[in-house]
């Protein structure tokens, strides 16, 4: 196949994290990848300008009329993503739309993902990830005064009770928090600087968060590497979110946080993040609704 244009291949357009087409953030789906090459993803995935772009193809071990395993890849409109959580609960609704609720396995580039669609009285569906076994490592002082200079932060503007941590769940995040809720509310950093930043510490997002209560937090992803200035709702970091705050004694075994993201922005969206007890992955859902091209 030629990759000097984009190829006319079916793009589904969704919001996820919402049931309003014009909150949570916006996500690109390919149903029937078969036959597209990496230049073509990524051609497509820029071409709907979406912070990622979903693409699935039946799974080998599964006939592809009854299956409900998919391998799926991620594109932002700059670059492939290991994981991605806004995209996969999109995927999830738009299959459920088709094959009907139930259960369902995501082979992603960091590893299978199960994800469960349900309906709810009112017939929305809403889509659960499990997260791949993430993990949570400290970052140097050097590293956290290099972000902050690039976010145009100062240190004392942090939270000293959620110190700096990089948190994986299926990608890499730099979670920093907030002190207050009027310093997450003001978002003008480096594009390109904390760009080069990620790059080289293989960041997919930096993790902004203020803790509004014990299990409610505001957040904000900035998504240079993508392309993209911020991310209106992100699964994967809501994921490593909640791996961090259990490392750090700051959630229990067993807890439910709701996180607020693109307030900021004017596309709110609203994240559930469980905890189990024995189980160390994390559960992330949220609903997802069908929009028109370009949102």
């Amino acid at each position: 196949m030629s990759t000097s244009a984009v190829p006319i291949t079916p793009v589904l357009h969704y919001a996820a994290f919402t049931t309003d087409p014009d909150g949570g953030n916006l996500a690109g789906v390919v149903l029937d990848a078969a036959g597209l090459d990496e230049a073509a993803m990524l051609a497509i995935a820029a071409e709907a300008g979406h912070p990622e772009t979903a693409f699935l193809r039946a799974h080998p071990s599964q006939p592809a009329e009854n299956g409900r395993t998919f391998a799926v890849r991620y594109f932002s409109p700059k670059m492939e993503v290991p994981f991605c959580g806004h995209a996969t609960v999109a995927s999830a609704v738009a299959l459920a739309e088709r094959i009907g609720p139930g259960d369902l396995v995501f082979e992603t580039q960091a590893g299978a993902v199960p994800v469960t669609v349900v309906a709810d009285d009112s017939g929305v569906l809403w889509a659960t990830l499990t997260s791949v076994e993430p993990y949570v490592e400290p970052v140097g002082d050097l590293d956290v005064a290099q972000a902050l200079d690039a976010l145009k932060w100062r240190l004392d503007e942090l939270d000293p009770g959620l110190p700096p941590r990089i948190a994986f769940a299926g990608s890499r995040h730099l979670v920093l928090a907030a002190a207050t809720r009027e310093r997450l509310a003001d978002l003008n950093y480096d594009f390109s600087r904390l760009a080069q930043y990620m790059t080289d510490r293989d960041l997919i997002t930096l993790q902004l968060v203020w803790r509004e209560s014990a299990d409610t937090l505001q957040v904000r992803d900035p998504f240079p590497v993508g392309g993209i200035v911020e991310d209106p709702a992100t699964g994967a970091a809501a994921a490593a979110l909640g791996a961090y705050l259990r490392e750090l004694g700051e959630a229990g075994p067993t807890a439910v946080l709701t996180l607020h993201q693109g307030v900021d922005m004017g596309r709110p969206g609203r994240l559930r993040v469980e905890l189990r007890d024995g189980d160390t992955r994390v559960r992330v859902s949220g609903a997802a609704v069908r929009v028109t091209a370009g949102g």
